[in-house]
């Protein structure tokens, strides 16, 4: 009896037409079967949103032996529940997101639609994978990344991860890799977030969003901006628990009882 290939669902939120997630169908579809359910547009900066006040739509775009694409009207989270709950022919066996144009590094991590994606798989108890490369250039070239891309979804598809936890993978913009670093999130911080203009016909302000984003503690080397500033690919691994323990055990000696 022949053993049923592995599953994988592909969601971004750069939309199913990028050329990250196009790359990833090119790599994945050896390694197992690949289904794509994705944002018919660009969803930047959507994080964990999901769609509740309007329907969502999908569409099947294409299907062949071991790849069937679909896009989606929603955000990156919609894609995921919508594929897993409705449409998909059976629960997948790995999720990966991305590839992202821009880095989700840090705390990055907190808007982004690429990590989105790979934490609502760990909340419905599934292995997930986010990758992302630093390089917004629609050209980019993702050439470098597919040695590590193919290996670490290998990895991720026969080994255990636990439960409410995902992989964040971030490659620096380089030619070549120094290697792979495990890291913890960078403590960054972002200013000077917008930039300002006044429309020339009617006088009222607008604004862009755009911002520096500060590391904080540039000499340590355990973090993912250390590791991607000195060419490396760097792993963090992400959890849904979000709780500070540190802080609940100091209240235990606040006055609020």
């Amino acid at each position: 009896m022949t053993e049923q290939r592995k599953l994988i669902l592909l969601a971004n939120d750069d939309g199913y037409s990028a050329p990250g997630i196009n790359r990833l169908m090119e790599w994945l579809t050896p390694i197992a079967d690949v289904f794509v359910m994705a944002p018919d547009r660009a969803r930047s900066g959507a994080a964990g949103s999901i769609t509740s006040e309007i329907p969502i739509t999908c569409n099947k775009i294409s299907e062949a032996p071991g790849l069937t694409v679909y896009s989606c009207s929603g955000t990156p989270v919609d894609c995921v529940k919508l594929a897993v709950d409705e449409i998909m022919p059976r629960r997948p066996d790995l999720v990966v997101s991305g590839i992202n144009h821009g880095d989700n590094a840090a705390i990055n991590v907190h808007y982004s639609g690429t990590m989105g994606a790979a934490l609502e798989a760990a909340m419905l108890r599934l292995k997930s994978v986010a990758f992302s490369l630093c390089d917004h250039r629609l050209d980019a070239d993702f050439t470098p990344l597919r040695p590590y891309v193919e290996r670490i979804t290998r990895e991720a598809l026969m080994r255990p991860m636990p439960e409410l936890t995902c992989l964040n993978v971030n490659f620096p913009l380089a030619p070549k890799f120094e290697g792979v670093r495990i890291c913890r999130m960078c403590k960054c911080l972002w200013s000077k977030e917008y930039e300002k203009y006044t429309n020339p016909r009617r006088g009222n302000s607008y604004y862009f969003l755009t911002g520096n984003c500060t590391n904080m503690e540039p000499d340590r080397e355990d973090t993912d901006r250390w590791a991607l500033e000195h060419g490396y690919v760097a792993i963090t691994p992400t959890q849904i628990d979000v709780t500070a323990y540190h802080l609940a055990e100091d209240m235990k000696n606040w006055d609020i009882f």
